[in-house]
């Protein structure tokens, strides 16, 4: 990779990792990581300053403007960054720089809170005092979010400040602390619902909440670190702005104002001594010039404040011992491994990034020895991000490296590792930690469209014995009035309209049961494709893997999936206890089948007015044609809808520069080739949707009619 190719790389992923970070609230790698890809952007930057254009990572700001809770505000004062350092030796030689021009330039050294930043606009009413106006989110820097209302349940935020000023906007860290996130997914993991990953991200999904009640029963916290515009009283002297604040009741953040790169690298080691027993999580320690008519000398760069830089800290690790490893079955059978390890300090949890840290993560049999893990090892750990702990390398070695079971730990039936993966999973469809999800699956929409037996339903008659497997729901008839005394589904009413929809299930068609059984890699698209060549299910079940491979699309893996499927014993007791129970395994006699599609694989988006997505994407298959829901680079064709959606953007992306357009609906037609303007669609254009949309109405046939059948006759254009 040459050095312009891997600078091009390099934009790339750190875009996407800004969008993690800042706007989705999920990141993925750790601040570490993030910083290193940074480092070596500003590199490449350095030595091509040609190459650096106002989209590049480093000369923006990550945030872009959320919706969720308030309208667009432009910032009085723009709301920028600081500029990372990771070194001593480069803090020094920033106060260097400093003090060459001004010698007698003094330092305000602050904790760098990980949370999100906030603005609060102050005015003055009739009562003398500041009232709170507006609280702004960061956005993009200079446009930011209304979250006033939000701002107005959070304790640290005042309503009311009593300085003697006309206006004052102060700027600061919405954070939440560990014990209050620790208290949430505790709550969480009570209703056994999502967790959060870390305080930061609770926190920016709190303060957005359209509701509230929900963010102030979260607790949210706030350090003010800024003032952005006030008097010149306050806005001389950062620390002493600062104080001024904390004097009329405004929490502040923790700062220390030094006078040498001594003193400053002091107090920058006593923050990261802090760290531990902070009831909060900081990412760093930000050094500020303190006179602030100083700063404007020193830029940084357009996403950066002047006079600023924050000095990033190293990732914390602890070692631990591991003392057992817990083995669990997923819903999908898949095994997953955890590791429960304490701090031989002091023979509790590790103390990691200020939470407590009891357990890890350990993905899978290879992970686990590559990573020499036992039960007596010792092992460094650390947080990614500060949000996931990991194990980073062994420290002693453990007397036996853990071995995955031979059996599953919940059924005791025989565990199969997949080829070419490190996945290792219990293929039993019975097992008891797989039950919920496989029942629920098999009634679910796509499958059997049992209406009424969802998860929670399917709970219940498990833990009541009534469902042991998917072939005991056509079995809930034979215990009717029991389950009407018992009110598990509900009264009389309820009980027989469910019993209803699972006989009506019966007629449903192969494709749709052979769908529900949930084999891997065969989804209801493949399931339809398969079953366009058999008449009937147990005609698919005496198939061979090399049978199975003549099926378009379908590969080695798919063809074993199926084959071990069928000829599993457990599995063929359930097709028969199926097939007595009436479910139709015969295929429909086929209708006037065509190949007028054979090979195409097409994409059915937005809505019609004479057709449902269903009725087109089974005419598509009926005639040969494959009907996917997404557009990939073997799309052929794309039938575009009302209300199409962003799907013509991805044939860009999938690099389809030949993919037709076929657009149904005269006014659809156009609104959804109108969102076509800017993409290239190879021979199709606005021109061409409209000549041909008037070429069919010419012919009598109404662009809102066309049948998929007509797709091949309608849609073909000469290449360009």
């Amino acid at each position: 990779m040459d050095l312009l190719q891997e600078y091009s790389e390099l934009k790339k992923t750190i875009d996407y990792h800004m969008d993690r970070y800042y706007n989705q609230d999920e990141p993925e790698i750790s601040d570490y990581e993030y910083d290193k890809l940074m480092i070596r952007l500003k590199e490449i930057e350095k030595e091509h300053p040609e190459w650096v254009t106002s989209d590049s990572p480093s000369q923006k700001i990550g945030g872009t403007v959320k919706r969720e809770a308030g309208v667009k505000v432009t910032h009085n004062v723009p709301m920028l960054s600081i500029e990372d350092v990771f070194s001593e030796d480069a803090v020094c030689a920033w106060i260097d720089k400093v003090h060459a021009m001004h010698p007698d330039c003094t330092f305000s050294v602050e904790t760098k809170i990980d949370g999100l930043s906030m603005s609060l606009r102050y005015v003055k009413e009739a009562d003398g005092k500041l009232h709170l106006q507006l609280a702004e989110t960061r956005g993009d820097g200079l446009i930011g979010e209304d979250v006033t209302a939000n701002a107005r349940v959070v304790g640290d935020v005042l309503q009311v400040i009593d300085l003697p000023y006309d206006s004052l906007e102060l700027r600061g860290e919405v954070y939440m602390s560990h014990e209050d996130f620790e208290k949430y997914n505790e709550e969480q993991e009570k209703l056994e619902k999502k967790t959060a990953a870390n305080p930061r991200n609770l926190a920016a999904g709190t303060l957005r909440q359209l509701d509230t009640s929900i963010t102030k029963k979260r607790g949210l916290k706030m350090f003010i670190f800024n003032v952005q515009d006030g008097p010149d009283e306050i806005m001389e002297s950062h620390g002493r702005g600062m104080d001024m604040l904390k004097a009329a009741g405004v929490p502040v953040v923790y700062h220390k104002i030094c006078k040498t790169k001594e003193e400053v690298v002091r107090a920058i080691d006593e923050i990261g001594r802090m760290r531990e027993e902070l009831p909060y999580d900081i990412d760093g320690a930000v050094v500020k010039i303190d006179h602030i008519a100083f700063r404007q000398e020193f830029p940084a760069g357009s996403k950066y404040s002047s006079g600023h830089i924050a000095y990033k800290y190293p990732p914390e690790e602890k070692v631990i011992v591991m003392d057992d490893i817990l083995v669990d079955v997923g819903r999908t059978g898949k095994l997953t491994f955890t590791g429960i390890f304490h701090d031989p300090e002091t023979g509790k949890p590790a103390r990691l990034c200020g939470t407590s840290v009891s357990r890890a993560t350990l993905h899978n049999q290879d992970y686990i020895t590559q990573m020499n893990v036992g039960i007596g090892g010792e092992y460094k750990l650390f947080k990614s991000g500060e949000i996931i702990p990991k194990l980073n390398g062994c420290v002693k070695a453990p007397e036996h490296v853990f071995e995955a079971p031979k059996v599953c730990p919940v059924c005791g039936e025989p565990l199969v590792r997949e080829d070419d993966t490190a996945d290792i999973r219990c293929v039993n469809p019975s097992c008891a930690a797989q039950l919920s999800r496989t029942v629920a699956y098999f009634t679910s929409l796509d499958c059997m469209n049992i209406m009424g037996l969802g998860e929670t339903l399917v709970d219940a008659l498990i833990k009541e014995g009534y469902i042991h497997n998917y072939a005991d729901i056509y079995t809930l008839k034979e215990h009717r009035d029991e389950l009407i005394e018992k009110g598990i589904i509900g009264k009389e009413k309820n009980t027989d309209k469910l019993l209803a929809a699972i006989e009506k299930s019966k007629q449903n068609t192969p494709d749709r049961l052979l769908t529900a059984l949930g084999i891997r890699n065969v989804g209801k698209n493949t399931a339809k494709q398969i079953m366009n060549y058999y008449d009937n299910l147990m005609a698919l079940a005496d198939a061979g893997e090399e049978e199975l491979q003549n099926i378009p699309d379908i590969g080695t893996t798919t063809a074993k999936c199926i084959y071990d499927f069928f000829h599993d014993e457990a599995n063929i007791e359930l097709i028969e206890r199926l097939r007595q129970s009436g479910l139709n395994m015969k295929m429909p006699e086929k209708k006037e089948i065509s190949d007028k599609l054979a090979g195409k694989t097409i994409v059915v988006t937005g809505s019609f007015d004479n057709y449902s997505r269903k009725d087109m994407e089974e005419l598509i298959v009926s005639n040969g044609g494959k009907a996917t829901g997404s557009v990939s680079k073997k799309t052929d064709y794309l039938v575009a809808g009302e209300a199409a959606g962003g799907i013509h953007g991805r044939n860009r992306l999938m690099g389809n520069s030949l993919l037709d357009v076929i657009v149904f609906g005269r006014n659809a037609g156009k609104k959804a080739a109108a969102k076509c303007k800017n993409v290239e669609l190879g021979e199709m254009n606005l021109d061409h949707i409209y000549k041909y949309a008037d070429e069919l109405d010419k012919a009598g046939v109404h662009t809102d009619k066309v049948s998929p059948l007509l797709l091949p006759k309608y849609a073909r254009h000469e290449q360009r």
